[in-house]
């Protein structure tokens, strides 16, 4: 009896070490991958310079080989990051940047992504500066003006449905129709899914019905459910040739520079880290327009050019000049990396 004691009480202890060995080594596995990939995506920045406010955007990713990327995106283009690190809270790069005059400044960042902020000093022979930023808002993939076919009988019917976001992220739509009034309520997205209920109303006749779609790249595919039965529907993302991010290439009389183009789903965009209202697509037609102010300056910027499979080509005016523009949609051909199309 006393060696089976023994026995057990040694068995108990040994499984208790494996339990929590195994425990241990998930939390640094789990820790290792969050400070590894929490890193990823972009970050709104915000650093003083000559004592006047500078907004720009860190974009990180990985290139096909897994190794950890960066780019720095601002009003003057875009430049790629070096030496990319993210371990236990702490983070740093290289960057080297080209001014107006075609000269290059090599400069050292050095800081922490904690609580969500990324905060720390940006060091070149030009001095040392702060910077602080958060990541930017997701919009989800549902966001967007969708052009949705179906059959009610003999009749093709075509509506617009508009999906928005508010900034909590909660999705409202708007069922665009010439011939009913509709009412959606229950609206939730989830992996890919998204549900509502919709209650339709055609002069004295009313029923409800629930929508239940799957995206896909473009487009999506949906069951309308009601007491008459079930409808298959198919729905198109308007401006889908469009939405997305492009690389750009910026002729000037210094070389060709690099910029970095995001279209919205819901067609409001950025250009490198400035803000686009509205970007407007007639066919193969887009333009935009940037208002930017510094101090008591304001000045704008228009675009106007042509898309065609994935490649973009226009024209960047502004009062002090022109520039010449092409540029390639960013392609995702797998989770969390990209490759441009050539």
């Amino acid at each position: 009896m006393k060696h089976q004691a023994i026995l057990k009480a040694v068995l108990f202890c040994s499984l208790a070490a494996v339990v929590v060995l195994a425990v241990q080594v998930s939390a640094q596995s789990s820790s290792s991958r969050r400070g590894g990939w929490g890193l990823y995506g972009d970050w709104q920045v915000k650093m003083e310079f000559d004592g006047r406010q500078m907004e720009s955007i860190l974009s990180f990713s990985r290139d096909r080989e897994g190794k950890r990327t960066g780019q720095w995106i601002s009003f003057w283009g875009l430049s790629e990051l070096k030496d990319v690190k993210s371990e236990d809270g702490k983070v740093s790069f290289t960057r080297t940047s080209r001014n107006r005059e075609g000269q290059s400044t090599t400069s050292k960042f050095a800081g922490t992504l904690k609580d969500g902020v990324l905060s720390g000093t940006i060091s070149s022979d030009r001095g040392e500066y702060k910077l602080t930023g958060k990541r930017a808002p997701r919009t989800p993939r549902a966001v967007g003006n969708w052009e949705i076919k179906f059959k009610a009988g003999d009749r093709e019917i075509t509506s617009t449905v508009v999906i928005t976001a508010d900034k909590e992220g909660k999705l409202n739509v708007d069922w665009k129709s010439q011939r009913a009034q509709t009412e959606i309520s229950d609206v939730k997205y989830e992996r890919g899914k998204l549900t509502f209920k919709r209650k339709t109303k055609v002069g004295d006749r009313q029923w409800d019905s629930t929508f239940e779609g799957t995206l896909g790249r473009d487009g999506m595919s949906a069951v309308i459910k009601s007491e008459r039965g079930e409808i298959t529907a198919e729905a198109k993302r308007i401006g889908a040739s469009i939405i997305g991010t492009w690389n750009l290439e910026i002729a000037s009389e210094q070389g060709a520079r690099k910029q970095r183009l995001k279209v919205n789903p819901d067609m409001s965009g950025l250009y490198g880290a400035m803000g686009i209202k509205k970007v407007n697509l007639e066919g193969d037609k887009i333009s935009f327009k940037i208002v930017r102010q510094f101090g008591d300056r304001k000045f704008e910027m228009t675009f106007e050019g042509k898309v065609a499979e994935a490649k973009l080509t226009g024209e960047l005016k502004a009062s002090w000049g022109s520039w010449k523009v092409a540029g390639a949609k960013v392609i995702r051909t797998f989770r969390r990396r990209t490759t441009t199309t050539r």
